[in-house]
């Protein structure tokens, strides 16, 4: 694949960073401290990786990971990822991002009002329901028997299809949910949402960041996705 351009060097895109690097992907990442900020992290990355502004970032490849607090996401110029497949990982957290009335009245997925600042371009939402730390846990090789898969939803299917291959690459499966429309069945507190991946399931909300990471076939995770409740979004706290 070419290069990959990351907008977002928190730990998110961070894990989206060192399994791209560890598959021969070269990558330029950005945020909005610039460049110099992103040293060490470029120099633990390796020779694959770089930094860059957002504009580098974006400019890279056909493939842009916009992994970043979704309030933020209307500082980046719509202009730059015009044509690009932007693999997004927002979610919407009402205790950092505030309330949002479109979001809370359910009139727009979270993706989709991204979507709506990004006109020209096509979006996938992606790893937005697995916790960071269990990202590197999970990622195999193509054929694994215990690969992991990680849903995701689309409108545009050739930006769909590119984001689909840069997953495999990292190390995934994945499960088709559907368009953005449908992409509330993997975001914040549904059963779809980040608990799947942890390997005890009795796990207590306070020690889910030093969780062990269990495997989700596709199979399990379809099942998931299809039998998910909707949570009512103008009722969420987290």
């Amino acid at each position: 694949m070419s290069t990959l351009g990351i907008i977002g060097s928190g730990n998110i895109g961070t894990a989206i960073a060192r399994l791209a690097v560890n598959a021969g992907v070269p990558v330029v990442l950005a945020n909005s401290r610039g460049p110099e900020s992103l040293a060490s992290l470029v120099a633990e990355l390796g020779p694959l990786a770089s930094a860059g502004s957002i504009e580098q970032a974006a400019e890279a490849g056909d493939v842009v990971v916009l992994s970043i607090p979704l309030t933020a996401h209307t500082s980046i110029p719509a202009s730059l990822l015009a044509g690009k497949a932007i693999l997004d990982t927002s979610n919407y957290y009402p205790f950092r991002d505030g309330r949002v009335a479109e979001l809370d009245e359910e009139r727009l997925t979270t993706s989709e009002l991204v979507l709506r600042h990004f006109p020209g371009a096509g979006l996938t939402k992606a790893f937005n329901n697995i916790l960071a730390h269990h990202i590197p846990e999970l990622a195999r090789p193509t054929g694994s028997p215990d690969r992991s898969a990680l849903p995701v939803a689309g409108d545009d299917a050739a930006a769909k299809s590119k984001v689909v291959r840069l997953i495999d690459q990292l190390g995934f499966d994945t499960v088709d949910a559907g368009p953005l429309a449908e992409s509330w069945r993997f975001e914040p507190e549904t059963t779809a949402y980040t608990r799947l991946y942890v390997a005890d399931p009795s796990t207590p909300d306070e020690k889910l960041l030093e969780s062990a990471a269990g495997p989700v076939s596709s199979e399990r995770l379809n099942e998931a996705l299809k039998n998910v409740e909707p949570v009512r979004v103008g009722a969420r706290k987290f």
